[in-house]
């Protein structure tokens, strides 16, 4: 505006100095001088009005301003309000989902009410294609089930017409047909446990084997006859080998996490984990070609099936062992029995208790290995633990059968038997053992448990060996205490005795199996000859003259070849000439005539049994009665420095040999002797 005055008032100077430039018009100064003075005026008034209006306006605008200011923070103030409220309402929105759930099923049975008579006529519709589909009326069956799918169709085509949007009413109503065609399948696995455990031991195979009937019966007709009924994109077939899957799965996993007990869980993993996809069930040539079984999901998780497992290696370990324990008690009234143990065909003593201790661990086995090869693997383990176990106890029990046996000899009266079967039974459980092992392990190499039977077992047989040896040999205690005595000399039947007596024993002794029979005669004709050569040791009777010393030689001779002639005839494995020798080489050193030559005749002793010892030799000498003092040191210095190491012979005879110890009572009667002499 300033700027518009300016201009106007320069305007109005250079036309007033243009009219100054011409005399005839200074008249009129004054005049243009009044009119721009008016028009100033009316100007400089145009202008005020116009800036009072523009100030008007700026506070206007600045009170609106601030009017505005003030409403903002009212409204920032508002929503700062409005946030915490909805902050604070959040939980509450939250416990309203089941109020809009409610609503929108509300909205859904509001539909649904429209279509009752469809919707009730469902059940209805499959319970009588169910009874349809049983009786073989699968034309009628097949009309029902058209009905069915009428229903749905009329159904979802109102709710489409309603609200086409709406896809979980859409949803709903698909479902709610799904489930009655697997409502129907549950129902038919479900039905068939017609028993309890209470009612049939074996109701869980009766039921495994129904279900396996139903299932495989129930897909065969819907492959053969449904699938030709139905459209190929309604994938039927597929549709209920699914169902009828994930219902088995449902039925087993309720099996499995029930009170089992250990031949319930066999079986049911058994059925689970082969008979299901094996060609008896899903696996069947006629559904086949429809599937692939390998695709299918497991009937139970892995962590249940190994629960499972688990839960049948506890129960089977507390039962084997009561069953062995009381399978050892059986046997053990068995051996007081008045009348012998039953002979195998081979006429070996023998008793129940391996077959029964063995067709124990085969039944368990064999249920086993239908599982799979690992748990047949941990189920023999656990056996052979087991029975390394059991082994010990029953050789403790062998030990006590004999003590009692020496209580009383006469009891019980066929001792001798069943301890040969005790023994055989040995022989019977190394057999078993193996047998096992190439049937039902893949591995050859020997585990703990293995060598520990092993050792157990031969540690049975041999102390049974060592039991019946014992028993001869105190029906034999009073003979062998007549040898090398004076009535032994003038003609006792001792020898002759023992000998009868050792071939009676051993005709029951034939009942024993190898190899333990061939190591009891080898162990009875060197014990025999040991007790023969301790009766030397002990210095029972003294050779007077030289008389006294060839009858006593020429005896021992003999009696020496009746012992080979015994234990040939027993078979002894063992060298029989060679322990039987040892009492001919001791005759002869008797035999000897000429004192001079002892020495040499000696020596010829010491060579061929180097485990003989200085004590050994004093007491033969003794016994020849006719050397002398200095004779007896000469020849033991002698020995003692040509002494060959007795280290390294397999078989020692006089190792266990003791000589007693002279007494001063025996000095004394030895000196008396020698007086009388």
């Amino acid at each position: 505006m300033e700027e518009t005055s300016r201009e106007a008032v320069a305007t109005a100077v250079q036309r007033v100095a243009g009219m100054l430039q011409k005399s005839d018009q200074l008249d009129k100064v004054e005049q243009y001088r009044r009119r721009e003075a008016r028009k100033k005026a009316s100007v400089e008034a145009r202008l005020k009005a116009a800036i009072q209006s523009q100030l008007d306006g700026v506070r206007t605008g600045l009170t609106q301003l601030h009017s505005a200011l003030v409403d903002v923070k009212d409204i920032q103030s508002s929503l700062a309000d409005v946030s915490k409220d909805w902050r604070q309402s959040i939980n509450t929105i939250e416990n309203l989902k089941d109020v809009k759930d409610a609503v929108v099923q509300h909205s859904q049975l509001a539909s649904a009410v429209e279509n009752l008579k469809n919707i009730f006529s469902v059940p209805e519709i499959v319970l009588e294609t169910q009874q349809l589909i049983e009786q073989g009326e699968l034309l009628q069956a097949h009309r029902k089930l058209m009905e069915l799918e009428c229903s749905r169709d009329d159904l979802m085509y109102e709710q489409y017409r309603m609200d086409s949007k709406n896809t979980s009413d859409m949803n709903l109503i698909s479902i709610y047909f799904e489930d009655v065609l697997e409502g129907t399948v549950s129902t038919r696995i479900e039905s068939t446990q017609a028993v309890t455990r209470e009612v049939d031991k074996m109701w869980l195979v009766r039921l495994l084997e129904i279900t396996r009937k139903y299932v495989l019966d129930d897909l065969i007709i819907v492959k053969n006859l449904m699938v030709q009924c139905f459209p190929p994109h309604y994938n039927t077939f597929n549709r209920f080998f699914s169902l009828y899957h994930n219902a088995v799965s449902s039925r087993v996993k309720e099996l499995a996490f029930d009170d089992l007990e250990a031949n319930e869980i066999v079986s049911l993993l058994t059925w689970v984990l082969n008979t299901y996809k094996s060609v008896e069930m899903m696996g069947h040539p006629d559904l086949y070609s429809e599937c692939d079984v390998n695709q299918l999901e497991p009937l139970l998780p892995q962590d249940v099936v190994n629960e499972l497992l688990t839960k049948y290696i506890t129960t089977f370990t507390s039962n084997i062992t009561g069953w062995l324990r009381k399978a050892l008690e059986t046997d053990k009234k068995d051996w007081q029995k008045e009348t012998e143990p039953e002979a195998d065909q081979d006429g070996y003593y023998q008793t129940t208790l391996p077959a029964i201790v063995f067709q124990m661990f085969e039944q368990n086995l064999q249920v086993a290995a239908q599982i799979n090869g690992d748990f047949k693997e941990e189920v023999l383990k656990l056996c052979l633990k087991q029975m390394n176990f059991f082994l010990i106890r029953y050789r403790d029990q062998a030990v006590m059968y004999k003590e009692e046996h020496l209580r009383d000899r006469q009891l019980p009266q066929c001792y001798v038997q069943y301890m040969i079967a005790i023994i055989n039974n040995c022989q019977t459980f190394k057999e078993s053992i193996n047998s096992l092992k190439r049937k039902y392990s893949q591995s050859s190499e020997l585990s703990d448990s293995d060598t520990a039977i092993e050792r157990t077992l031969n540690e049975v047989a041999k102390e049974g060996c060592q039991f019946l040896l014992d028993e001869v040999f105190l029906d034999l205690e009073n003979h062998l205490n007549d040898l090398l005595t004076r009535k032994w000399l003038v003609g006792s039947h001792a020898v002759d005795t023992i000998c009868v007596t050792v071939e009676d024993y051993f005709n029951d002794f034939n009942k024993i199996k190898k190899p333990f029979n061939q190591e009891m005669t080898n162990e009875a004709l060197r014990r025999v000859v040991i007790e023969y050569i301790k009766a030397i040791m002990q210095k029972r009777i003294t050779f007077k003259n030289a008389e006294e010393r060839k009858d006593g030689a020429e005896r021992m001779i003999k009696e020496a070849e009746q012992f080979k002639f015994l234990f040939k005839k027993l078979a002894a494995g063992e060298d029989t000439d060679r322990l039987c020798g040892a009492i001919a080489a001791i005759a002869e050193v008797f035999k000897l005539t000429d004192p001079t030559l002892l020495f040499l005749e000696v020596s010829t002793l010491v060579s061929k049994y180097p485990d003989i010892r200085e004590e050994h030799i004093q007491a033969l000498l003794a016994v020849r009665g006719d050397a002398s003092r200095e004779m007896r040191q000469m020849i033991i210095g002698t020995l003692s420095e040509n002494k060959v190491s007795s280290s390294s012979v397999t078989q020692p005879i006089f190792k266990d040999i003791t000589v007693p110890t002279i007494t001063m009572t025996t000095m004394t009667s030895m000196a008396t002797a020698k007086l009388l002499k």
